[in-house]
């Protein structure tokens, strides 16, 4: 009987051991967002939730203003696990999974309202991508429309060939957009935009009235281009190895907060680019309407970008076609368009 006790006093030990206070678990989290912005607010507050719901047994720490680096050295060290996250564009996202870029093609939305309409549909096949690259999301956050800034008046196509215009590190489609309004794009990190703006090196940039303000790029440009070249998108994501190590319970607390974070976010970016947009009125800044015809031809020369884009298959012929599918259920039973994107 002796060696029985001994083995039940042994399992029981054990149980005790394995049902005690669980390891605590710090997330890294990386983003270019400066510490006070209304992006790290939000951030905070989801982290203190989050170590309130798991008694403090999950908690996020950001490293914020980009110190961790550009996104390609960001998703570099979640790789190898020194970071577990970071906030990303779209096209930071881009070499892990190819099709979160759909959004961003140039000139295929009109409006915020054709934007909301596919992002219902499209937005949970885009989060299970990211999925099977490896990333837990919880949600988009929408940035607003690029829209054409620069210090000449542009009414016409033939204007912009060959003038210089900025696109960011690593952004295909940005590129792809530039050269097809005949552009000749300049590949600068952000922190040397306002610079390059100063020199002479970047003759127009696409910003959404957000971006511009924030970064102070509106105070180098006299005139917006009143057409919505390309929707942003920014999506937080965490390293799916290191989420599943967590208890389902702390997943679920996690996942709940962060969710209800992104949701705020997503739905305060439409105002805060209206209020930008009134910002940068107020400082001057000159709104040109593009004649209905020549609006047109930007964007035959956008589609015959986008199509050679599919053929080169930087975004699968699936995802395009379940966008353009959407855009044309909706666009064949929407109530009139509203305002113009920059107007809104």
């Amino acid at each position: 009987m002796q060696p029985i006790r001994q083995l039940l006093s042994a399992v029981c030990l054990l149980a005790c051991l394995s049902s005690g206070p669980a390891v605590a678990t710090e997330f890294k989290i990386a983003t270019v967002a400066p510490e006070g912005s209304d992006w790290m607010r939000e951030m905070r507050a989801a982290a203190r939730d989050i170590r309130a719901a798991t008694d403090g047994r999950v908690t996020v720490k950001f490293y914020t203003g980009g110190v961790m680096g550009n996104e390609k050295k960001v998703l570099r060290k979640i790789r190898i696990g020194q970071l577990h996250g970071g906030a990303f564009t779209a096209s930071g996202l881009y070499e892990r999974y190819p099709d979160i870029v759909v959004y961003g093609l140039p000139l295929v939305f009109r409006n915020e309202d054709e934007v909301a309409y596919v992002r219902k549909h499209l937005d949970p096949l885009l989060e299970q991508g990211l999925q099977k690259a490896g990333f837990v999301s919880f949600g988009f956050a929408g940035g607003g429309f690029a829209m054409l800034m620069g210090n000449e008046r542009v009414t016409r196509f033939e204007q912009l060939r060959g003038r210089k215009a900025w696109i960011p590190e690593g952004d295909r489609l940005s590129y792809v957009a530039m050269e097809a309004l005949n552009l000749s794009p300049v590949v600068l990190p952000i922190t040397d935009v306002l610079t390059g703006l100063q020199t002479g090196l970047v003759e127009f940039i696409a910003s959404p009235p957000v971006a511009a303000v924030v970064l102070q790029w509106h105070t180098k440009v006299h005139y917006l281009t009143d057409i919505p070249l390309a929707y942003t998108l920014g999506a937080l994501v965490v390293d799916q190895r290191a989420f599943m190590r967590l208890s389902e319970a702390d997943r679920q607390a996690f996942a709940q907060r962060m969710r209800a974070a992104y949701a705020r976010i997503d739905a305060q970016a439409r105002s805060d680019n209206a209020s930008a947009m009134q910002a940068l009125l107020a400082s001057g800044l000159q709104v040109v309407d593009l004649p209905p015809a020549e609006a047109e031809r930007w964007r035959q020369a956008a589609r015959r970008a986008n199509e050679a884009l599919v053929q080169q298959e930087v975004i699968s012929r699936d995802i395009y076609q379940r966008l353009m599918d959407l855009l044309a259920a909706y666009r064949a039973g929407a109530a009139p368009a509203p305002a113009t994107a920059g107007r809104q």
